[in-house]
């Protein structure tokens, strides 16, 4: 952009100070645009339930009709995630995570898929329950955009059995939208997105959080292997030099009001 603003005055073209300044500012604009036109949108979807037959109703759905449409549609990849529990009689609930290369898709996804013959085809016994015999209890939805320094996201190479990998939600809510906002700047210009890197920690998304239930907040995924892999990864973090210096940075105090954990697991339709 400096180049090209070096070139215009290289020309010695007598201009208005008022259209110098603009045609900088609109070169500007552009040159920021191009820096985060990369960046995904994310839907995080969360079903909860009154029963395992709604369970079972909604994941024949998922598998069988709503993914399959998805990917006809051109979004990919899905995963698909249930609660961590060592009580088989809890209800828990099914979190499904797709990406979007533009809020354009996000918009048009339901008149896409209502279009789609897949989707309609193999869902009829979901999208055409009775009122009394609902397939889930609520739909949470929560709309991010991706972190400037994780544009995309990523698969991480887990080798173990599925219902012993961890994929941990993370939702970090600020006191204050000011605050909010220095937290995700210790993510990108502080280093925190390159630090749980360097650590193998598998990060799967870093989201701000446009719209959901507990704003101002973040979220992000990390996955580890199994459990054990989970607590030695965030030992080593804790253990961090770099952490250790990041952490007490003044400009970084107190921008993190809640944390909040979710231990997940992929379901076996899952992308990931």
């Amino acid at each position: 952009m400096f180049i090209q603003i070096k070139r215009i005055i290289a020309m010695k073209i007598r201009l208005r100070p008022i259209l110098l300044l603009s045609i900088i500012f609109i070169m500007a604009a552009q040159n920021s645009y191009a820096q985060n036109e990369n960046q995904e949108f994310y839907q995080l979807r969360i079903y909860s339930f009154d029963s395992k037959d709604q369970i079972q109703t909604t994941d024949t759905y998922l598998k069988e009709a709503f993914l399959p449409g998805l990917k006809e549609i051109g979004l990919s990849p899905i995963g698909v995630f249930k609660d961590h529990t060592d009580n088989d009689s809890v209800v828990g609930k099914t979190y499904v995570l797709i990406p979007f290369d533009s809020m354009d898709d996000f918009l048009t996804i339901g008149s896409k898929l209502t279009s789609n013959e897949t989707h309609v085809s193999e869902g009829e016994n979901y999208l055409n329950a009775a009122h009394d015999n609902p397939p889930y209890k609520r739909i949470e939805s929560i709309l991010m955009k991706a972190f400037v320094n994780m544009p995309k996201m990523a698969k991480p190479n887990l080798q173990g059995p599925r219902k012993d990998r961890i994929y941990e939600l993370r939702s970090y809510e600020s006191a204050t939208e000011k605050l909010y906002a220095n937290k995700v700047d210790m993510f990108n210009a502080g280093g925190e997105v390159p630090l749980f890197a360097d650590l193998g920690f598998n990060a799967v998304f870093y989201g701000e959080v446009l719209s959901g239930a507990n704003m101002p907040n973040l979220m992000y995924m990390t996955a580890h292997e199994n459990k054990e892999a989970r607590e030695a990864n965030w030992k080593s973090f804790v253990d961090s030099p770099v952490w250790a210096k990041l952490k007490v940075r003044p400009e970084y105090q107190n921008n993190v009001s809640k944390n909040t954990q979710y231990m997940l697991y992929p379901t076996e339709y899952s992308d990931y």
